[in-house]
């Protein structure tokens, strides 16, 4: 049951229809225990970023948002929670990546994969877009270079509903 409503969360938001993040009991690098279905950004949209330390792709998403990121939550007051999936083993060589590439973002670990399975996903990167509500209006696999700026555009699009 528990793995036929994960699919069916799945389905829901590829389709765009609005779902909520599931509970998940993901840490932060401080060591902090969060539950994803309680995350929020204030009534603003946000987005998720599923990375991997080696995924070369994830890499350069997140360091071509980064770039960006202070003038997109200048803008709208958007914000982006990395999650690592790497896994127990490879956990320690997360924080020190985030301090070399200065990412300014929130990172939980998904050690177990528990929100990775939660949510369906097979491969990183993998981008979800939420609104202010909580619930994901858009997902997409990989990353292409350029296309990190559809994701202000749909942030914009939100802010203005």
């Amino acid at each position: 049951m528990k793995k036929f409503l994960s699919i069916l969360l799945m389905a829901f938001a590829i389709q765009g229809i609005n779902a909520a993040l599931p509970s998940a009991q993901l840490k932060t690098l401080d060591g902090k225990v969060v539950d994803t279905a309680k995350i929020d950004n204030d009534g603003n949209p946000y987005v998720v970023s599923f990375f991997a330390t080696w995924c070369k792709p994830c890499l350069r998403e997140l360091k071509a948002i980064n770039e960006v990121y202070a003038d997109w939550q200048d803008e709208t007051g958007m914000k982006l929670i990395a999650v690592s999936i790497d896994e127990a083993q490879n956990v320690n060589r997360v924080k020190p990546l985030v301090d070399a590439e200065g990412f300014e973002y929130e990172v939980l670990l998904d050690t177990n994969g528990e929100l990775q399975r939660a949510l369906g996903i097979q491969m990183v990167p993998f981008i979800m877009i939420v609104d202010g509500d909580g619930n994901i209006v858009e997902t997409r696999n990989g990353y292409t270079e350029g296309s990190e700026s559809h994701i202000i555009e749909k942030i914009r699009e939100l802010k203005n509903k």
